[in-house]
């Protein structure tokens, strides 16, 4: 494992810009994540759509997975008010001021996603170099 430092600049799309920087590495963790943002898009649970925030919003945390296929990120945050909401990372999140990551990069695996006929999601698949994909369950 190796671990990668980060920062995103204001305008930054956070889920675009964390795919941009982590998907050619085949499998990585977002460990965590802090700053602020202007927009925030979360999809909360058992929604199919997400929900858009406009203002001055703080990230109190920010992790997830990032393949080939994508970023599965989760984050909570804060209004102006410290109202706290949290949910799925959607595309359309812009960062305000700053955004600092800690990334861990998986040399030795190769994640993807697949659909899994329990759950009826795309759900990580981890491989290790040379290992046939396989889905848990």
């Amino acid at each position: 494992m190796q671990t990668q430092p980060l920062r995103l600049g204001p305008g930054n799309d956070l889920r675009g810009a964390i795919e941009t920087l982590l998907r050619p590495h085949g499998a990585a963790f977002v460990l965590q994540g802090i700053g602020s943002l202007s927009v925030a898009r979360l999809r909360l649970a058992g929604r199919a759509q997400a929900d858009e925030l406009v203002g001055d919003i703080e990230i109190l945390t920010l992790a997830g997975s990032v393949s080939p296929d994508g970023a599965h990120l989760h984050m909570t945050i804060a209004d102006a008010d410290g109202r706290v909401l949290g949910g799925h990372v959607a595309p359309g999140c812009t960062v305000r001021t700053t955004v600092e990551l800690l990334a861990a990069v998986l040399p030795a695996h190769v994640f993807g996603r697949k659909v899994d006929p329990a759950t009826g999601y795309p759900e990580l698949v981890v491989r290790s170099e040379g290992d046939e994909p396989s889905i848990p369950g």
